[in-house]
């Protein structure tokens, strides 16, 4: 059995005129007779009751066409969510970002532009540090990932684009002396105790402000460490210490703290795109034409 004798029989069926069904399925009616036998006798069963006169179905006939149209429906159906799968329109994109992107213009204008453009697809959007985008990308959990970098983690084994750059903030407690001060350099960091994340929380800004450190000829000192940096920002307003964050988190207003740019070389961190190598999925493709559009559209601009 073919799908084109279930068509053929859906046509009898509703035009009950063998002529006619022929006329719309555009081919000569003795081959249309034929097939429709032939599907008979395969089946074991007479679907239509035949006469001089006219043309009805039986009653096994009225039974297997609901079934016909069903099955006619669903191959329909399927070859067309294969053919929007082929779009990239369905199917599941997994994304992953770092604490400090939602703080930025870029997630949620991104995020909105693909939904307009993709509203079938479901977005899967998960908070994680570079580190662990890094390895959910390697063991495919997920599609993207948004991740912080200072090029020189760069994964051999994974792709990674440069989005932009954003400079790092000295966090300070509003008291201090350097609160004041429109630029503060490393150097004048040498005594102040400082507040940074764990050691395996898979961020690479730790390393980042020791290497800025050391540059400045100073080893830092820890005194407290925390998962957030919301909750260091409130360490800084209790007066535990200083802390380095991206500028996109200047927008986190609490009282007590101010946020000093760093005057020294090499004080930021990229925001970077993270991908596997090799042919890039239909649901990628779309994902990164949205954000390049955005990207050409004007600079990505942070919300501060």
């Amino acid at each position: 059995m073919e799908l084109r004798h279930l068509r053929y029989f859906v046509v009898v069926a509703e035009e009950l005129n063998f002529t006619r069904a022929a006329l719309r399925l555009h081919i000569a009616q003795p081959p249309l007779s034929q097939q429709i036998r032939a599907l008979e006798e395969q089946l074991g069963v007479a679907l239509f009751e035949r006469s001089k006169r006219r043309v009805a179905l039986t009653d096994a006939g009225e039974r297997y066409l609901q079934h016909a149209r069903r099955i006619l429906a669903e191959v329909e159906q399927a070859a067309d969510d294969a053919r929007r799968a082929a779009r990239g329109e369905v199917g599941e994109l997994r994304i992953g970002f770092t604490s400090s992107l939602p703080f930025t213009s870029l997630l949620p204008g991104l995020v909105s532009d693909y939904r307009r453009h993709y509203p079938q697809v479901q977005l899967t959007l998960r908070e994680m540090f570079t580190a662990h985008q890094f390895e959910a990308l390697r063991e495919e959990r997920l599609d993207v990932g948004f991740v912080r970098f200072h090029g020189k983690e760069n994964p051999p084994d994974l792709v990674l684009h440069e989005i932009h750059r954003d400079p790092l903030r000295l966090v300070i407690n509003a008291r201090h002396p350097l609160a004041s001060q429109p630029r503060a350099s490393l150097e004048q960091l040498r005594d102040e105790s400082f507040i940074i994340y764990p050691a395996g929380a898979g961020t690479g800004l730790n390393v980042q402000v020791r290497q800025l450190c050391l540059a400045a000829g100073f080893e830092p000192r820890i005194v407290q460490e925390a998962r957030e940096a919301t909750t260091q920002i409130g360490l800084v307003a209790a007066g535990l210490g200083v802390a380095l964050l991206p500028s996109p988190l200047e927008c986190v207003q609490m009282k007590g703290v101010r946020y000093v740019p760093i005057s020294d070389e090499g004080a930021y961190l990229s925001l970077g795109l993270a991908t596997r190598p090799g042919p890039v999925t239909p649901l990628l493709a779309g994902f990164l034409e949205c954000l390049h559009s955005r990207k050409e559209a004007g600079p990505i601009k942070e919300d501060t």
